[in-house]
């Protein structure tokens, strides 16, 4: 490794860690460094282009720091604690690990479970999700209000709490849209129905 690249600091590392050599208790670790971390779901359908067998299954992980961090630091701490690989990496862009997590950007390959993405120590898994999948989570609620004839804020709110906690975030984030959004639904019938009105009496 050069000097360089081992006086690189961040605040955002991401690393990698493999099943087979991971400890156990490895979220008990995780907790117990006291850092804020988010984890894939495990890959273990992964298949290496140039032997067709799968890749020894393994998660993608990011620790997010309070303040920089050097490369060795953050290295020498994750192959103690965790047995990882030395080699980390910078997070450039949380929505493309984001999408790495689950391949949402990469359909040739197997799709991971969002609900298996795993977090603690004071990462705000939901706000982070909602923020790296804004297009595709405002589509779906947007279609959830469609499909089930919703016309209140609050009954919005309720149906998400009690079907879909991860659209919550987006939903309050999003407040001035939706309630307009909604408010349009409520006003779009009373204008169909005044104008049918208006033909019926016309007519006769």
């Amino acid at each position: 490794m050069t000097k360089k690249k081992k006086e690189q600091r961040s605040n955002k590392w991401a690393f990698l860690i493999y099943q087979d050599s991971a400890p156990e208790d490895y979220l008990d670790i995780l907790e117990n460094m006291h850092i804020p971390y988010v984890l894939s779901p495990w890959h273990d359908k992964d298949i290496n282009k140039s032997t067709g067998e799968f890749k020894k299954a393994h998660k993608h992980g990011a620790l997010f720091f309070d303040s920089l961090k050097s490369y060795s630091q953050v290295s020498d701490l994750l192959t103690e604690k965790l047995n990882t690989p030395a080699h980390i990496e910078i997070v450039m862009s949380p929505k493309g690990m984001y999408d790495y997590f689950i391949h949402a950007a990469n359909p040739d390959k197997s799709p991971y479970d969002i609900d298996d993405i795993e977090s603690g120590c004071g990462f705000e898994l939901d706000k982070f999700i909602a923020e790296q999948a804004t297009d595709d989570f405002l589509n779906e609620i947007i279609d959830l209000i469609e499909d089930n004839h919703i016309t209140e804020f609050e009954d919005l709110v309720k149906y998400a709490r009690d079907n879909n906690y991860l659209l919550l975030s987006l939903i309050i984030d999003k407040t001035y849209f939706f309630a307009r959004f909604l408010d349009s639904k409520r006003y779009k019938p009373r204008t169909k129905k005044n104008d049918e009105e208006k033909k019926i009496a016309k007519d006769n």
